[in-house]
């Protein structure tokens, strides 16, 4: 366990570690979950790197996620950017990769990412991915309005008398929604069992999803890094989404154009996931990326 002190307290971290960062010539790469409030178990795919182009890969569950340190009593004014901004800065210092690492970044965590980098200005970061990821809440919540409004009539009345009405837990809503994320999260179905198993946990405790949503860190429509890009300008960066994604082209659109290297794949056949949809592709876009030389 990694090791994150807020104040007295003492946060722990668990991760998994695939390959040895010690002995290669390829830098480790930390990849960042979603959310808020799933696991690494979604990211798993991304392991292929290890075994197919020698990059040693570093899955954690983010504080509060997974068999991490949980954290139900704690106020929403307690979950900040800053708290897994400093727990990633930890992360990176306890395997001692601070100086020479790379990052890849999925939804929240893509967010989480861009945050990091505009925040503590790491020296050491050396190329980035930032996977199905957002620049602005309401840019991505404008995507969900239209791909919402392009589903079946009943599905939509379902989705919104539903929420109008506060009856989120009915069978109706749970159908309409699964409907919906079946077209846009992840199209892979059945769903994998580790897609599955992130969703359960958030499920089960969704305390740091409701106040990273609706407490400081305004991800429910406040949250905007789009006058920040300018500051994350000189990292490599390769971004990424899939043809069907909520995190549509406008949503991502701004690191692609606030972003001096650059690249932008869009998996064809993919939603939100294109690490299950796409797998073998994908590993083989990001395994070329980050084993690929930089030029200045």
């Amino acid at each position: 366990m990694s090791m994150t002190r807020i104040g007295d307290e003492v946060l722990e971290t668990f991760y998994k570690v695939f390959g040895d960062i010690c002995a290669t010539h390829t830098s480790p790469v930390v990849a960042l979950h979603g959310g808020p409030g799933m696991a690494h178990n979604n990211l798993l795919p991304i392991t292929d790197l290890t075994h197919l182009y020698g990059v040693p890969v570093i899955l954690y569950d983010q504080v509060g996620c997974g068999a991490s340190t949980r954290l139900r009593e704690k106020p929403i004014e307690f979950f900040t950017n800053d708290l897994f901004v400093d727990e990633l800065q930890n992360l990176l210092a306890y395997f001692g990769i601070a100086e020479c690492f790379d990052l890849i970044g999925h939804s929240w965590g893509a967010a989480l990412a861009a945050e990091f980098i505009i925040r503590r200005q790491p020296n050491g970061i050396r190329r980035l991915v930032l996977q199905n990821g957002l620049a602005s809440a309401q840019l991505r919540n404008n995507a969900i309005a239209r791909l919402r409004s392009h589903l079946p009539d009943d599905v939509q009345d379902n989705l919104r008398y539903s929420e109008a009405g506060g009856n989120t837990n009915s069978k109706e809503y749970k159908e309409a929604s699964m409907f919906y994320y079946r077209r846009h999260a992840c199209r892979v179905h059945p769903f994998p069992k580790e897609v599955a198993y992130a969703l359960q946990l958030v499920k089960e405790d969704p305390t740091v999803l409701n106040a990273m949503r609706n407490g400081p860190a305004q991800l429910e429509s406040g949250w905007d890094i789009t006058s920040h890009i300018h500051l994350m300008k000189h990292v490599p960066t390769l971004l990424i989404n899939g043809e069907y994604d909520f995190m549509a082209d406008e949503v991502c659109a701004p690191f692609f154009w606030g972003i001096d290297k650059v690249k932008w794949v869009k998996f064809a056949k993919s939603s939100h996931v294109p690490h299950w949809e796409e797998r073998e592709r994908y590993v083989e876009v990001v395994g070329k990326y980050l084993t690929s030389a930089i030029h200045a």
